[in-house]
Formats: structure tokens, sequence, C-alpha cells
């Protein structure tokens, strides 16, 4: 059996053909904006939307919920905050080796800064 062929007209093709590369460059733009906007997810940031480092982020406040920064591991959170019991309170933290920038952990501080 034949089948009967569908002819699309030429300003059909055109269309699909420019809307296709419209939706992939708005593709492409959405992603870059995206990528430049993000700052480094890995870097801390300050409350005023500056990137904290150096001196700055050992002088970063201990608060209840804490996001490990770079560098930073359970022992030095701990020194620095004054919560030796880090890695009882947080289930999660299987291993005390096994911490990345980003990790959110609960900490009782003691220390204020």
């Amino acid at each position: 059996m034949a089948r009967k062929q569908l002819r699309v007209p030429p300003w059909v093709a055109a269309a699909a053909d420019a809307a296709s590369w419209c939706a992939a460059l708005s593709l492409v733009a959405l992603l870059l904006v995206c990528s430049l906007g993000a700052g480094g997810a890995g870097e801390p940031r300050h409350p005023g939307g500056a990137v904290v480092r150096g001196a700055a982020l050992s002088a970063r406040p201990c608060e209840e919920i804490y996001e490990v920064a770079e560098g930073e591991t359970l022992h030095s959170i701990s020194d620095k905050c004054g919560d030796p019991y880090i890695l009882e309170r947080n289930p999660h933290v299987h291993d005390p080796d096994d911490v990345f920038p980003g990790l959110v952990i609960k900490i009782t501080p003691s220390k204020p800064r």
C-alpha cells in the first residue's frame, strides 16, 4: 500500500526553523545568566552578598545552622565555635573526613564571635 505524502508549505518549515533557533538561543542565554549569577556555589557569602575569604572566613559568626566553607574541617569549626560534639549532632555526616563546602551542619556555639 502506498502512503500519501503530506506536503508542508515552505513558510511552515521556515517558521519551525526560526522557532527552533530562538528556543536554542534562549536556552543558551538562560544557562549563561544562571552560571554568571551563581557567583560560585562553594564560596561563602557575607549577608551583604560579598564573598568571604581569608581572615574574614575565621570571623564568620557561629550560628546554630552552619554552612561549611571551603578549607574548613569539622575540627576547625569545632575549635572556632567551641562545639566538640558536631559529629554527634549531625547523623547525616558519616565520616568526619568527608566534609565539603556547602554542607549544612547543626552546631551549638559556645564562643560568641
